[in-house]
């Protein structure tokens, strides 16, 4: 009986192994290479898998996501013979596991030697100022020769990207004196503009401001003379309204010429013509006054004319 039992379960474990190698669970985004007493048969995708055990085996298991593979520094020489470093990164694709297989030996090593001799003959054709400026240029021209070289391979490569420029320790040295010089030029120049317009707008303020005040002390000189001639006006009209006599006005005007002469803008007088007679009419009054304070009588110069005795005082 013993020997039955062993053989038993020797029975089992190979059907139980032959399960395990009959089902073939593949994961997303993943695919497997069949092979069939070392021929390729099919490809395994994403899923369950059935296959005959101990007939088929699985030869690779490809992941189908994009990878990124980063390269170390290439020393690469420009144009002018100067030697760079430069870091490259690489974004691709497996888009034919089969191919992918059974084209190329290992397509990382591929890749990169592509990369290596491709960003050489770019890189070479330019001179070091071009290319620390032309990254976009250099990714374009490398991606597009990659990804014709790579497509027998079963890969695709979607992006390529230079990681770092690394020119000599010398030429980074005089390049940051250069950049640093310039900056200084900037910031001489900005500093030469803001105090250039600040003068301006300060001159700008200055001429606005006395032009204001101009207009200011202007337009108040007017105001003050149209106050006063109204005022000389109003009191006119009031001497007139009240149908004064010739010794009223005259007093009158000899009274408001000082008043007139006081505004700071009054350049120009204008007399009226009243003021002969004003004064004629004063100059009168105060010849009446003349005898009656002299010393002379009517006795002693009986033979004198009322004319004569008005010209006396103007005589002495």
């Amino acid at each position: 009986m013993e020997p039955v039992i062993i053989v038993l379960i020797i029975l089992v474990v190979l059907v139980f192994i032959a399960l395990i190698k009959t089902i073939q669970v593949i994961p997303q985004a993943s695919a497997a290479i069949v092979e069939r007493f070392g021929r390729y048969t099919r490809t395994l995708n994403a899923g369950l898998n059935i296959v005959v055990p101990f007939i088929d085996t699985i030869r690779n298991r490809i992941d189908l996501r994009e990878q990124v593979v980063p390269f170390p520094p290439q020393p690469v020489i420009t144009q002018d013979n100067l030697v760079v470093n430069i870091d490259t990164v690489i974004y691709y694709q497996v888009t034919d596991a089969r191919a992918a297989t059974y084209e190329v030996a290992s397509y990382i090593q591929a890749i990169e030697q592509l990369t290596v001799t491709t960003l050489r003959n770019i890189i070479g054709g330019m001179d070091l100022e071009r290319t620390l400026t032309s990254r976009e240029e250099i990714n374009a021209a490398l991606r597009g020769v990659l990804d014709e070289a790579t497509g027998k391979w079963g890969i695709r490569v979607n992006r390529v990207e230079l990681k770092a420029i690394e020119p000599p320790t010398s030429i980074q040295d005089s390049m940051e004196k250069q950049m640093r010089a310039d900056r200084d030029k900037r910031a001489a120049i900005l500093t030469a503009e803001g105090t250039r317009q600040a003068a301006i707008l300060t001159a700008e303020g200055e001429k606005q401001s006395a032009i204001l005040k101009a207009e200011g002390e202007a337009k108040a000189a007017a105001l003050r003379a149209e106050g006063e001639a109204q005022a000389v006006r109003t009191v006119f009209e009031a001497i007139h309204a009240g149908d004064a006599d010739q010794k009223l006005l005259s007093y009158q005007y000899l009274q408001m010429l000082p008043k007139i002469a006081e505004g700071d803008a009054n350049k120009l007088w204008i007399v009226p013509s009243e003021i002969g007679d004003a004064l004629k009419g004063l100059s009168g009054a105060m010849g009446n006054f003349g005898p009656m304070g002299g010393g002379s009588s009517s006795n002693g110069g009986g033979s004198d004319s009322p004319k004569e005795r008005r010209e006396k005082p103007s005589i002495d």
